[in-house]
């Protein structure tokens, strides 16, 4: 079998706006199961979904994590929702040096969703198991094509580090903490 004809898993999480509600237990749910150790702090800050608020024209958008980007979008499209504009980075889940959002608090590191994944693996993400009105769905399907390895959160973060700062500097850095930790 060619890789071309093997079949991957893509798992995705859906939202039905009209039934969102903005009450953001998705994001409680999601930052204290990816809190260290789990379950042992709440802090949106760390969620990998963001709700956007509008509260007087009443619109709600969860919006999950993606991947990082060095770059700031060129993208300044706006959308317009009940007579409201906002801007493309209001819906965006991209973790960019244009704004804090889905980046670690303490690190800046960027975050990503990655669904739950555990050992054991959960029937469906966290975000979704809180969903007290069923904004939010999970669906597995098989496409074809390769399955491709998640990358891992300290993957992700040495990467955006490697970008920022250069191999090099990343390299001396955990070379002169191994030698101190040593000691």
């Amino acid at each position: 079998m060619t890789d071309a004809a093997k079949k991957k898993i893509v798992k995705e999480i859906h939202v039905d706006l009209d039934k969102c509600i903005g009450c953001r237990a998705c994001e409680l749910a999601c930052s204290s199961f990816h809190a260290k150790p789990r379950y042992s702090s709440t802090n949106p800050a760390r969620a990998r979904i963001r709700v956007v608020v509008d509260d007087l024209n009443d619109v709600y958008v969860p919006i999950r994590a993606g991947d990082y980007t060095p770059a700031e979008c060129t993208g300044r499209h706006t959308h317009t929702i009940n007579g409201k504009e906002y801007r493309e980075c209001s819906f965006c889940g991209v973790s960019c040096p244009a704004r804090d959002l889905f980046k670690e608090p303490d690190s800046g590191l960027p975050l990503k969703c990655d669904m739950c994944e555990d050992d054991p693996p959960l029937a469906e993400p966290m975000c979704v198991q809180v969903c007290p009105h069923d904004a939010l769905t999970y669906e597995e399907r098989e496409e074809e094509g390769g399955e491709e390895e998640p990358r891992e959160e300290l993957e992700i973060g040495l990467d955006a580090l490697t970008k920022k700062y250069g191999m090099k500097k990343v390299m001396d850095t955990v070379a002169r903490m191994a030698v101190s930790k040593k000691q």
